[in-house]
């Protein structure tokens, strides 16, 4: 991937007088509120699982505005209006979307002119709490739109060429679960600032867990890991025979309830799962049996901008003791390691195969926007 360092930032579909256009994390840095990443492809005719993101991102408000509306409205003393909190869900989806909607329609046209040939877009959509324009309760949707702010940044980027290998990814497992994990806000860019210091140099994405052995997710990424058992679910016995007919396989990734981001693409490989009668078990990939593990693989948007969308794993450390990640840096840490020697693997090719098709046939056209 190549960046053109070309970059735009809209609020509520204007650009606003700034000396320097901020990057994604100065933005979400500066911003509370709930947010979505998605991008172009197909010469930038077409966003990858747009309704989708807009699902979560409708999804990550109400759950903020309802448990922790400081993380929307940057004020731990601001009182939510009850008519913002009792909205109807079908309504509040409705009246979301037609807020980023009156976005989309005002910015995407100049940044498609300003596009070059080649190039395709990052669309980063940021709903943030405006308290002091919300002067009264909220009773309809022109005033249900003084009470957020709608930010859009786009950055421009060159794909790489279908075919290039694309490195594996280096995990490690340096922190406990976020809070509020089923709501993607922007405070979490925040909070994993922290979680820097215990990052070893290799590594390109840090796991989270709250005991050391059962794996959430991580910071960016949904995590899957393919766990070989035996067909009477004796894992010992699965490692160690390769007799592929007493031995079955599993896909494992944390269910939403242990506390995980209900990630876009952790929903469409769940969907690609089932389809093709992939054996799917909603459960933390437990470290302590990863001699089992056989495959792995990581899902964001954030992913360098190609669209794989997923990167297969080639290594995953932890500590060898948990209490050990309060030392100040990763240098103080005894680590344990798992090598995927053959990766990706096929089933993570497979799935990696029907994403693809996947976000073609999702692919919603920008063009719509001017319909609207």
């Amino acid at each position: 991937m190549r960046s053109s360092n070309c970059r735009f930032l809209f609020k509520n579909g204007l650009i606003p007088n700034l000396a320097e256009k901020p990057s994604v994390t100065t933005l979400l840095e500066a911003h509370q509120g709930a947010y979505t990443t998605t991008r172009t492809h197909n010469g930038g005719s077409l966003l990858l699982f747009w309704e989708r993101h807009m699902s979560r991102l409708s999804n990550s408000l109400r759950i903020l505005l309802n448990s922790n509306p400081e993380l929307l409205f940057n004020s731990e003393t601001y009182r939510v209006p009850f008519s913002l909190v009792s909205t109807k869900p079908t309504m509040w989806d409705s009246l979301v979307q037609s807020l980023v909607d009156d976005s989309m329609r005002k910015a995407l046209p100049f940044l498609l002119k300003k596009r070059r040939s080649g190039e395709e877009l990052a669309i980063t959509c940021l709903v943030s709490g405006n308290v002091d324009s919300l002067k009264e309760l909220v009773r309809d949707e022109e005033m249900f739109s003084t009470a957020f702010d709608v930010y859009v940044h786009v950055g421009s980027y060159v794909p790489p060429l279908f075919g290039i290998h694309e490195n594996a990814a280096h995990l490690a497992v340096v922190g406990r679960g976020r809070r509020v994990a089923n709501a993607k806000y922007s405070d979490w860019v925040r909070q994993r600032k922290q979680l820097e210091k215990l990052r070893p140099p290799s590594v390109n994405e840090l796991l989270l867990s709250n005991n050391g052995d059962q794996i959430l997710e991580g910071c960016l990424t949904n995590l899957f890991v393919v766990c070989h058992k035996d067909v009477n679910g004796d894992y010992h016995k699965a490692s160690q025979r390769d007799d592929e007919s007493t031995v079955s396989i599993e896909l494992q990734t944390a269910p939403i309830r242990d506390g995980v981001l209900p990630g876009v693409l952790r929903q469409v490989i769940l969907d690609i799962c089932s389809r093709n009668k992939i054996p799917v078990r909603e459960i933390a990939p437990s470290w302590s049996e990863r001699e089992m593990w056989s495959e792995a693989f990581i899902t964001s948007m954030w992913l360098s901008y190609s669209l794989r969308l997923l990167q297969h794993v080639e290594v995953i450390q932890a500590p060898s003791s948990w209490e050990s990640l309060e030392a100040q840096t990763w240098t103080d840490i005894s680590w344990e390691e798992k090598l995927f020697e053959h990766a990706p693997g096929r089933i993570t090719a497979l799935i990696q195969k029907e994403v693809l098709e996947m976000a073609s046939i999702e692919g919603y056209s920008v063009s719509l926007f001017n319909d609207r």
